[in-house]
């Protein structure tokens, strides 16, 4: 397979679909990744496996109505596969493995079958002091934006996903890119003041136009830079409520498509207000765990530009 990412927003040609089949038990609180997870958890809300399974089934449909190539994990038993983009992500044509969290490496096995096929020197697997998942990471033309958090209580957070070895080895990997990090607000247990990743405060559009919410960055200086970037007209301010319900986790399936989720009426008026085609989806239940569209969709080839 001849890789190819550049940005966030060409058109999509092939991805890698989570999956939520035998998704396994309800997990123990002290056992929940994120805050999120552990509300509904604690809440005893949730979300059900069939529900999980026919949600993102709408979602294969949608992009397969686009003439996407849709791949999906093979199934582990009683295994949480749905967010594809935590263990892997594609820069320009190279796939990097993520250094994920310890109990989650089987799901990159999962995937094995499509990175297999992707020449051996285009595969690239970090430095072990390399953290980083895919929801940090974003390729946008010469930029190359990366989320991270830079406190040295960074091990306290099972939010903290992505260090600074991560962000340099990606610098040295691609230097003809600029890697700007920015530093992420996180938390544990409050999902309203923690952003597991830089794609769950943030997203580039097509259009020139953006998601942000601007209290999870730590540095004003950082947040700036995308406002400059991009232009205060041009983006999408969402609130910390709306921040927690991944408003910022849509997904471009090309400059002018965006799939969204249903209930996130005033992102999506916004949206076709700006030009752009929604595909809503039901999703609600996957918002649950802490990711949306975005986390649980891996780009393998987006069309050149």
């Amino acid at each position: 397979m001849e890789l190819h990412i550049t940005d966030e927003i060409s058109p999509l040609k092939a991805v890698v679909l989570g999956i939520a089949t035998s998704n396994g038990p309800i997990p123990q609180p002290e056992d929940a990744y994120d805050p999120k997870s552990l509300q509904h958890i604690l809440a005893g809300t949730y979300p059900e496996e069939a529900d999980m399974v026919s949600q993102m089934e709408e979602v294969a449909d949608v992009l397969k109505r686009y003439g996407v190539q849709v791949y999906r994990p093979e199934v582990l038993e009683d295994y949480n596969q749905i967010f594809a983009r935590d263990i892997s992500f594609v820069i320009d044509d190279k796939i990097i493995i993520a250094n994920i969290l310890p109990d989650r490496k089987r799901e990159v096995e999962a995937t094995e079958y499509v990175w297999i096929t992707v020449d051996k020197s285009k595969r690239i697997i970090l430095p072990d002091e390399c953290h980083v998942e895919g929801g940090d990471v974003m390729p946008w033309g010469d930029y190359l934006l990366v989320g991270t958090y830079r406190g040295d209580d960074y091990p306290d957070y099972i939010t903290a996903r992505t260090n600074m070895a991560a962000v340099e080895a990606l610098q040295e990997l691609f230097p003809e890119r600029k890697v700007v990090s920015f530093n992420l607000k996180k938390s544990n247990t409050d999902p309203l003041n923690s952003a597991l990743h830089l794609d769950c405060c943030f997203q580039p559009l097509g259009r020139g136009k953006a998601i942000i919410h601007r209290d999870a960055f730590l540095e004003e200086e950082e947040y700036q830079w995308l406002i400059d970037h991009f232009g205060e007209k041009n983006c999408f301010h969402i609130t910390k409520e709306e921040m927690a319900a991944m408003f910022s986790n849509v997904f471009s399936i090309s400059p002018d498509v965006v799939i969204s989720e249903r209930n996130f009426t005033r992102l999506n008026d916004w949206l076709r207000s700006h030009g752009f085609t929604v595909e809503e989806v039901n999703y609600n239940e996957i918002a649950k765990q802490g990711g949306l569209l975005r986390c649980s969709t891996m780009p393998l080839i987006r069309e050149a530009n």
